[in-house]
């Protein structure tokens, strides 16, 4: 390629420095293009079927390896090009700024492409998914963790090329007592929920699509970001919280370790009530329904009122929305059955007269006499 730009530059002598310096560069940059789409045409015939996987990462580092045949263009045409000395030596800089972005770019890319062939083995959308959630929550946290670090070591590589930038870096070191203070100060926030990413990625309190209840709140986790989590409320409402919420603050995980959970029915029926044929209609409801998964039916007694007992039923399910529709079912069909087969069990509020004292039945009889007789006013003579 050399070679060919230095024979073009010498049919182009006739034409002024600056005219032949950006035609040769446009031509680096157009057989740089041209060269990244045949190679990609290549690929996709070689790949696409026989390897999947090695095709989906090639796809993904298609922008990158087009910009790295680009800078490698310029590397070859800026020296061939009639371009003042000054203004080589900036084009080079320019150039090793880029090269040092296509590193961190790589890097990030080789990381995203490692962590989607990871997961691959993983199905969120199991029923039983706790494992594949906790190695997604942990893969993708630690991502977003690495993409941070990755940028700023990238940016600040870019940064100290710069003569005034890397003399200024100097006299921050040497006071870097105060700076340190500042900075901390400064960067608290951003470096709490860093160190909090970090901890949610390997103690794992919370994993995507956890079911919490955070500020009253129920939900499953949407998202974790590398400095909030988004949580899908149930009526589709987000709430947005910092990650170091998560870590300094109190929550209900309801799929902590497993998905399955015990759902709770409270009853309140008269003393009279059946409870053995409570429980075994209960038991019945429950191993009827779709929603119970074999594991959890209990039916006892756990209170006492003034005027009725209180019954409590238990029953599993698969996952807290199916808990939530079981004891619904439960509540429906047994107040049903109650209504038309026991109505005595229902509550009711009870009101007895109390019998008159003995011995007094002829002095209460003489007295209303009395106060017949005296209109109503109840005042003897």
């Amino acid at each position: 390629m050399t070679n060919g730009l230095t024979t073009i530059r010498g049919w182009l002598d006739w034409l002024p420095d600056p005219v032949v310096s950006v035609l040769i560069i446009l031509l680096a940059a157009v057989v740089a293009v041209i060269a990244h789409r045949l190679l990609q045409v290549l690929f996709r015939r070689s790949f696409e079927r026989r390897s999947p996987n090695l095709f989906s990462a090639l796809t993904e580092m298609e922008g990158l390896t087009r910009l790295a045949l680009l800078v490698l263009a310029m590397f070859i045409a800026i020296p061939v090009a009639p371009i003042a000395p000054s203004i080589k030596i900036l084009l080079a800089h320019i150039l090793l700024m880029a090269i040092i972005a296509l590193i961190g770019w790589a890097a990030i890319t080789a990381l995203h492409i490692a962590a989607t062939v990871y997961l691959r083995r993983f199905q969120v959308d199991a029923a039983d998914n706790l494992l594949a959630r906790k190695h997604t929550t942990q893969v993708r946290v630690l991502l977003r963790s690495a993409d941070v670090l990755i940028g700023v070591i990238t940016v600040g590589a870019m940064l100290m090329t710069l003569p005034d930038v890397r003399q200024y870096g100097i006299s921050l070191l040497t006071s870097a007592g105060v700076a340190g203070i500042v900075a901390g100060l400064a960067a608290r926030p951003v470096l709490s929920n860093l160190f909090a990413g970090v901890q949610i990625a390997m103690a794992q309190p919370i994993r995507l699509e956890d079911q919490v209840i955070v500020e009253n709140e129920f939900g499953n986790v949407e998202e974790i970001t590398s400095t909030y989590v988004v949580v899908r409320l149930w009526d589709l409402r987000r709430l947005i919280l910092p990650l170091a919420y998560f870590i300094e603050k109190p929550f209900q995980n309801w799929t902590r370790e497993s998905s399955m959970l015990i759902g709770t029915v409270l009853i309140y029926v008269d003393y009279r009530a059946p409870v053995g044929t409570i429980r075994a209609k209960a038991e019945e409801i429950a191993k009827a329904s779709v929603l119970w998964d074999g594991r959890v039916v209990n039916v006892a007694v756990t209170d006492f009122k003034r005027d009725c007992m209180e019954v409590r039923i238990l029953a599993s399910a698969a996952d807290a929305g199916k808990t939530f529709d079981l004891r619904c079912e439960i509540r429906e069909r047994l107040i049903g059955w109650l209504q038309r087969e026991h109505p005595d069990a229902l509550p009711r509020a009870r009101s007895e007269a109390q019998p008159p004292p003995s011995g007094d039945g002829r002095a209460l009889t003489q007295a209303a006499a009395a106060t017949a007789g005296d209109g109503g006013t109840g005042i003897g003579s």
